[in-house]
């Protein structure tokens, strides 16, 4: 039965791309939601210097000349594309096939019965952490404004030091399967496991939100798969990876696209060195004298009052403050990062897998080189893209830059032979495509198993389940979390959920990392400060992003829109008799007037943000640890203190783990 759902499955996607290719006419629309991740941020104290520029810095910079814009159009060969898509998908559903036949506990479904090797589970923390966003966003935001960008990778990238130091080798010892069960061990366990629960379910659908419109926005303009019919595909294939598979096919998967996306990040890498002569101070030097780069960086300096031409400009690319201008705001997007991975549940979950505490520490460790060598080749792709797209031709593409990779990638094949570039494009298309599958698939898992595991099985059974019902329940409980994906998915197709993944990183950095950490760490922590830091952690990071400036707000929407149309109206009155706007400024004016024409409120009813941070680790933070801490003080435990030294025990021993199973 298994086999026969598996192999529907497979041939209903191919057969639903096939016939996309035919039907789908229009031209889609650019994503909205696979973009630049988490919040804006503000721009660090330090500036960066380009290797070779200063010397060639003049006071007074000439102006650069008008450069001649390049055309570029993102135009995938559907045959190759879909075909690629096909063959991940073969390989993936093979390894649910295989997977299945060794998941026959609730061990296995949540956990691969803790048989995943160090190196092997690295491989998967940096799959289930490299989404679409850091492939496509982060270059792209490089390639629009240059350091600002750079930035978000490593705000990533040193997340894992806290995840290392801190979290790993205790929760893997200390936990199961889930968060509450980190949490419940020395508190009451149905309380805490109802609110960690849902905590979990909470973070999980904000990422998983985000995940399935970026790629339903993401199919729909690369391939002309319909928005609708790419997020049940997507849906499908998830739901069947975690049903059948559980964590060890979500794992192998997770593999397949790391080792997927890191291949093609080194190849399309060296083309763009090669085409630099492998010259690191030759590159820079490129971006510096390049005049579609600092023509584009005059128009975003002039935004702020500041006249900047020539090299000036250029060398202004490689300072901060293009993106990130507010101090505060970068400082609270990068306390979300670096705390905000080590409450991540589908991340924890991840150091259960694992037979030892070495093996834990070791899978951070090669997840870290992973995701670090990842981050450096994005800052070579997004700069590459800027030197050999152009700024102004990615922005014609999608205004985010979200394109940026995969239109470099095109051209930098094409340079080759034609078909080359069409068949790097497919390529990465595919590599986007397996990227989102695994990113969702271990959501999937995490929010299912919330349920399944912490919510049926220890509060409403009261721990007393079978394990035949247990992964019962585990499967039919991630047979109703995905379908809920897929209408929640469909449902926000027009709807703007970028503030989602800053929602996710809040939440996981507010209400779930402060918990965690006191528990292992605090002798006096208990029940009463669980409950409390999840509740005001969660509660006020949500509510701070709906009043802050990740909401939509027409009417300061507006307010922008007319300041547009004045500037546009007055530079096409100062224009010669006869003479018109250029095509892109039409379209500017235009977007600008229906704009202005906005009314209402926010979400919650606001004309304008009352929070000014597009973040708020820098205050949701401080008051989840807060309030853990009083909460505990002011309801004290002695069963929690008394059993603080068996907690401590086990998260240094992992006395009291179940015994691995070999894979």
């Amino acid at each position: 039965m298994k086999k026969i759902f598996i192999a529907a499955t497979l041939a209903l996607s191919i057969a639903g791309a096939a016939f996309a290719e035919e039907s789908a006419k229009a031209p889609a629309a650019a994503p909205a939601a696979a973009a630049a991740p988490a919040a804006q941020g503000a721009a660090p104290a330090a500036t960066a210097a380009a290797p070779g520029a200063a010397a060639q810095k003049s006071a007074v910079a000439a102006p650069a000349p008008a450069p001649a814009e390049k055309k570029h159009e993102l135009k995938t060969n559907r045959t190759i594309t879909i075909g690629l898509f096909a063959v991940i998908i073969a390989i993936t559903m093979g390894v649910v096939v295989w997977a299945a036949k060794q998941t026959k506990t609730a061990a296995d479904f949540y956990a691969a019965g803790g048989g995943i090797t160090g190196t092997q589970n690295g491989w998967a923390i940096a799959g289930d952490y490299m989404s679409a966003a850091s492939f496509l966003g982060i270059s792209g935001l490089i390639s629009l404004y240059g350091y600002d960008g750079f930035m978000y990778s490593v705000g990533w990238l040193v997340a894992y030091i806290t995840v290392l130091l801190i979290v790993a080798e205790p929760c893997r010892n200390a936990g199961k399967y889930t968060l509450g069960d980190i949490l419940s061990f020395r508190t009451s366990p149905k309380p805490v496991r109802a609110f960690a629960a849902i905590s979990t379910v909470a973070v999980s659908t904000f990422y998983l939100t985000a995940q399935m419109v970026g790629a339903g926005k993401l199919m729909a303009l690369l391939v002309g798969i319909p928005y609708k019919m790419s997020i049940i595909g997507v849906g499908i294939l998830m739901v069947g990876y975690v049903v059948f598979g559980g964590m060890t096919a979500t794992t192998w998967v997770q593999i397949i696209k790391a080792g997927l996306l890191m291949s093609g990040a080194i190849l399309l890498s060296i083309l763009v060195m090669a085409k630099a002569g492998f010259n690191p101070v030759g590159f820079f030097d490129i971006i510096v004298n390049n005049p579609n780069i600092q023509d584009h960086v005059s128009k975003l300096v002039l935004k702020d009052g500041v006249i900047l031409s020539g090299i000036d400009a250029g060398q202004r690319f490689l300072e901060p403050g293009l993106y990130m201008k507010n101090p505060l705001d970068q400082i609270s997007l990068g306390m979300a990062l670096v705390f905000g991975t080590a409450g991540m549940p589908h991340i924890l979950m991840r150091f259960f897998t694992v037979p030892t505490a070495q093996a834990a520490r070791k899978s951070v460790i090669i997840a870290m080189f992973i995701i670090g060598g990842f981050y450096v080749l994005t800052t070579l792709l997004g700069f590459g893209a800027a030197i050999n797209i152009t700024p102004q031709a990615i922005t014609a593409v999608d205004a985010g830059g979200n394109m940026a990779t995969l239109m470099l990638a095109q051209v930098m094949g094409a340079d080759i032979a034609p078909i080359i570039g069409d068949l790097f494009l497919a390529f990465l298309c595919a590599v986007a495509f397996a990227t989102i599958l695994a990113v969702v698939s271990g959501l999937v898992l995490a929010a299912s198993a919330a349920i399944a595991h912490d919510i049926y099985v220890n509060v409403i059974k009261d721990g007393h389940a079978d394990q035949h019902e247990q992964v019962f329940a585990a499967r039919v409980t991630s047979f109703v979390v995905g379908a809920c994906g897929i209408m929640i998915g469909i449902a926000a197709e027009k709807q703007n959920v970028a503030h989602l993944v800053a929602l996710a990183f809040a939440v996981a950095s507010s209400g779930n990392l402060p918990v965690v950490v006191l528990s292992l760490f605090w002798r006096k922590f208990n029940t009463a400060g669980v409950i409390s830091g999840l509740v005001v952690g969660t509660v006020c990071s949500i509510a701070l992003v709906l009043v802050s400036p990740n909401m939509t707000y027409p009417k300061v929407v507006a307010g922008g829109a007319k300041k547009v149309v004045a500037a546009l109206e007055k530079k096409q009155a100062a224009l010669p008799a006869g003479a018109t706007l250029t095509e892109k400024d039409t379209k500017a004016l235009a977007k600008a007037r229906v704009d202005a024409q906005q009314d209402g409120t926010s979400l919650v009813g606001l004309d304008k943000p009352l929070f000014t941070l597009k973040n708020p680790g820098i205050v949701s933070i401080p008051l989840g640890f807060l309030a853990a801490i009083i909460g505990a003080l002011a309801f004290p435990s002695r069963r929690s203190e008394e059993m603080f030294d068996e907690v401590y025990v086990r998260q240094n021993t992992g006395i009291g783990m179940a015994k691995a199973v070999d894979h």
